[in-house]
């Protein structure tokens, strides 16, 4: 093994901005080290917002404000808020925590770290819903030590969601052709072989190139340890209505080359985001579900209106 790649593993042990369990960390370590284990207590602590009905649930407006919560901290403080049993307790359906794919993510990122696993959060466009779309989706990454290799665990789906989709693999070592990183889904529309119309949220009948080049920032700032929500923009990170021309281009081909090879290009990719403003995440993001900008960092004011 290189020093290098050791120092790479070291990196995905920490706690990042979104994955630190701040007070609750005492909870983390009360739980398993292992991946599936993990997402069975995550199906008992979380519940997708857009899923909610196949479980005889029904939420609120104000029920659905979780799914902005952007921290791990923040997210275990309002679960134990709910309910302050061990997190390993079940909660029913009707009392776990309203999220979507990137909260699971994140929370069992932040439960591996806690174990001193090396994990980290990708985003891109899983191919197992049974739509015949790559839909937008995270999940996670961690180090199998015996296998020495990286997995992806989806910590999301479980055995209800198992009944829904047709899945017929181990979802703590999901495919790689099941799960695309966003840099590979813009290397094969890039290269003709994957058609950008099939690549968003068939939900919403709205998926494009500009979807794939969003969700490929959105995995970069996650291998820095910066897991942003998945309507968070920012930089260069086009709309539905913004032609990605030459020089755009090229940077998405750039970074999807060093994003899809992390291990080996860490330093390269902490540069692109310190370096070139397109990509480099500033301290106040653009929520596109709420229509307006909020601050990433604690002392920012919480919430300020998108200017006309």
């Amino acid at each position: 093994m290189r020093a290098d790649d050791q120092d790479t593993r070291e990196f995905y042990t920490q706690p990042g901005v979104m994955t630190s369990p701040g007070e609750h960390a005492a909870l983390l370590k009360d739980l398993p080290d292992d991946p599936a284990a993990l997402a069975a207590v995550l199906h008992g602590l979380v519940i997708h917002e857009h899923m909610v009905g196949g479980y005889g649930v029904t939420l609120s407006e104000a029920d659905r404000g979780t799914v902005h919560v952007r921290r791990a901290g923040d997210l275990l403080a309002e679960i134990a808020a709910r309910d302050p049993r061990p997190l390993d307790v079940a909660r029913s359906p009707q009392g776990r925590l309203p999220g979507n794919c990137r909260h699971f993510t994140v929370l069992v990122a932040a439960m591996l770290r806690a174990h001193g696993i090396p994990a980290r959060a990708r985003c891109g466009f899983g191919g197992y819903f049974g739509t015949g779309w790559l839909e937008d989706h995270w999940v996670c990454e961690y180090w199998h030590d015996e296998r020495q290799r990286w997995q992806l665990v989806d910590a999301q789906i479980d055995e209800v969601q198992r009944g829904w989709f047709p899945i017929d693999f181990d979802l703590t070592d999901v495919p790689r052709d099941q799960f695309l990183v966003g840099g590979e889904a813009w290397r094969r529309i890039r290269a003709g072989t994957a058609d950008p119309a099939k690549f968003g949220l068939s939900q919403m009948n709205e998926a494009g190139d500009w979807w794939i080049a969003a969700n490929l920032m959105r995995d970069g700032a996650a291998l820095l340890n910066l897991e942003l929500l998945p309507w968070d923009c920012w930089g260069a990170m086009p709309t539905p209505v913004d032609p990605i021309d030459d020089d755009l281009a090229a940077l998405f081909d750039r970074l999807a080359e060093v994003t899809l090879a992390p291990d080996d290009n860490l330093a390269v990719l902490r540069l692109m985001y310190s370096d070139d403003e397109r990509l480099r995440v500033p301290a106040t993001v653009r929520n596109a579900l709420r229509g307006g900008y909020e601050p990433l960092w604690p002392e920012e004011p919480l919430w300020s209106a998108e200017a006309e």
